[in-house]
């Protein structure tokens, strides 16, 4: 597995980036990989022009009571990965916020389950809103779930 940094990049490290520039720096190892990423056990590992990848490693630490990984996990990996499809395409210093994310669970993820790969490609661009999608498979290339998430862009800050 790839040692990842963790943490919050500075406003001075990305000014001028546009999301797509941000997202390759945090690939790259220039800027860390978000916060939640460690916690979660996934990372962001490609990005496009409205594309995005995540990979994830399932594990007894992402377990509900009933011993599969819980729903929320891949919820939230479906979101980044599609959030992320959508921050892709954004100029530096606009933002984005998720408005609504849905998700369809197609099998259980276990926690033996192992790598997992999330792809998440924007299917709708406008000036305010943005929509995306995303599947999860696994190492074999089973849908394991898949869903949408609706962004709003955010006004360039100041």
């Amino acid at each position: 597995m790839t040692e990842y940094q963790y943490g919050v990049a500075k406003a001075a490290e990305i000014q001028g980036l546009s999301g797509r520039e941000l997202l390759r720096a945090i690939i790259e190892g220039k800027l860390p990989q978000a916060l939640i990423s460690q916690h979660n056990t996934f990372w962001i590992v490609e990005v496009g022009d409205g594309a995005a990848v995540f990979e994830g490693e399932t594990g007894p630490h992402l377990c509900n009571p009933a011993g599969t990984v819980h729903g929320g996990w891949t919820l939230t990996l479906i979101d980044s990965a599609a959030a992320c499809a959508g921050h892709s395409l954004l100029p530096a210093g606009v933002g984005y916020t998720t408005i609504e994310t849905k998700g369809n669970f197609s099998r259980p993820i276990l926690p033996t389950t192992g790598r997992v790969r999330c792809e998440g490609r924007v299917i709708a661009q406008g000036r305010q809103i943005i929509s995306a999608e995303a599947t999860v498979k696994d190492a074999q290339g089973k849908l394991l779930a898949h869903g949408t998430s609706t962004l709003m862009v955010l006004a360039p800050r100041a």
